[in-house]
């Protein structure tokens, strides 16, 4: 049986405030503290900071939308009310000023994305550090958060040693349970649930489904097809979905095969419908419109013309532009026979029936659902159960789509959570 390591006051880390999490949440919480002038330290499990934000940044760090504020707040479904007040004081703008204070041009690309100019995130990540400590925040590494001291103070496990870290205030900003191995392992729920404090079951959000089929066969896609398209994206198709509650999604953009189903911006976008109804029903039934830009009078002339001695793969492209993995999706729903009947074919081209069974691992999704709710906390971020404890980011209870909602979010919470520290502090509750 081991001996636990014996528990440490580290005395030179004394702050103010402690932050548990070098994330977006829980860095711009220690900045906006640091800057009224308090004591912060920063705590994090992994060797380095935000490791989630600069992988989500390798293809393109997307830091916001431009679109208005009353649609943009619509983004955050069930939670936009709740999420409103935040992102009111500070959103989509304030987070451009603040890249542009960090010394970054920003740019709203086609989609109204929002990027900064160079596309990346590791110099406005190193930018924003270096600043954090010239304001005097203090960043602990290798620090994994294990709980509380009897006496009501945060402990963590180091490399050498348990430690326990005094302060008037703690943040928790661990992120959620996807990706664990960048630190977002979902480890702190039981610690949380432990002390009282409500908390929603963690679930995979923007993330890829596993697909399947009702005509006997096997989850996911035949092996001919997976061989051949897995990793393929799909471009220019609109996918609708009309959920169990009536509620309707219509929108183009692209998505990408798996080997067993689909994932990319288009499925992840309705991807907490799909979850949700899966989670009711078992299943979520969505069509694709393989080409959006024709009538369905226009597919079905096209298809019904005569082919002569061509093929029909080559009357498809000839005639439509169908190729490649569009042209094996038809196959691989149809099959030969449903190819063969060409009124069916036509209609399939427009309507093409594919049936969700089950989103992929929360660690492979991009963010998750779930967390600590927000009825469990009080107006300024404050856990009702653990008073001087305070949630931000990805661990509370909302979600968004990709597009920079999530990161929007994540610091406009780190924001509102540094004030109500500010206003807890300073009506002496500490």
């Amino acid at each position: 049986m081991s001996v636990p390591e014996p528990l440490m006051t580290d005395v030179e880390s004394a702050c103010d405030v402690a932050v548990v999490g070098a994330g977006p949440a829980g860095l711009m919480v220690a900045e906006q503290l640091a800057k009224a002038g308090l004591s912060v330290r920063v705590f994090e499990a992994k060797a380095s900071a935000a490791r989630k934000f600069l992988m989500a940044g390798k293809g393109g760090l997307n830091l916001t939308h431009s679109e208005e504020f009353s649609s943009f707040v619509t983004r955050y479904g069930s939670r936009s009310g709740d999420l409103a007040p935040w992102l009111e004081k500070w959103g989509a703008n304030e987070l451009r000023a603040w890249v542009k204070e960090l010394g970054f041009d920003t740019f709203v690309g086609t989609s109204g994305r929002v990027f900064p100019a160079d596309m990346k995130a590791a110099p406005l990540l190193r930018a924003w550090l270096v600043r954090m400590k010239s304001q005097g925040v203090h960043f602990h590494m290798r620090h994994r958060w294990t709980g509380w001291s009897e006496d009501g103070q945060p402990v963590f496990q180091t490399e050498g040693a348990r430690v326990k870290i005094g302060c008037r205030a703690l943040v928790l900003a661990t992120g959620g349970g996807s990706w664990a191995r960048l630190g977002s392992d979902g480890a702190w729920v039981a610690l949380l649930q432990d002390k009282g404090v409500g908390i929603a079951p963690l679930q995979a959000a923007n993330c890829g489904f596993d697909v399947g089929w009702s005509q006997g066969r096997e989850a996911g896609w035949s092996e001919v097809f997976a061989q051949r398209f897995a990793g393929q994206p799909f471009k220019s198709v609109v996918l609708r979905f009309v959920d169990d509650q009536g509620v309707r999604f219509e929108r183009q953009g692209e998505f990408v095969a798996t080997q067993s189903g689909v994932e990319g911006s288009l499925v992840y976008a309705v991807s907490s419908l799909l979850r949700d109804s899966i989670s009711r029903q078992g299943e979520a039934c969505f069509e694709l419109d393989l080409l959006p830009q024709w009538s369905a009078e226009r597919v079905q002339q096209e298809v019904m013309r005569p082919r002569g001695s061509r093929s029909l793969s080559s009357h498809l492209k000839g005639r439509l532009g169908l190729d490649g993995i569009k042209t094996g999706l038809l196959y691989e729903v149809l099959g030969k026979d449903g190819m063969a009947d060409m009124k069916r074919l036509a209609s399939t081209i427009k309507a093409v029936p594919l049936t969700a069974i089950a989103p992929r691992p929360i660690d492979e999704a991009i963010s998750t659902a779930g967390g600590v709710r927000l009825e469990a906390l009080d107006a300024r971020g404050m856990c009702a159960a653990l008073p001087g404890v305070f949630c931000a980011g990805e661990m509370l209870d909302w979600e968004a789509p990709t597009g920079g909602y999530l990161l929007t979010a994540c610091l406009s919470s780190g924001v509102h959570v540094a004030q109500g520290i500010l206003d807890f502090l300073q009506a002496g509750e500490a």
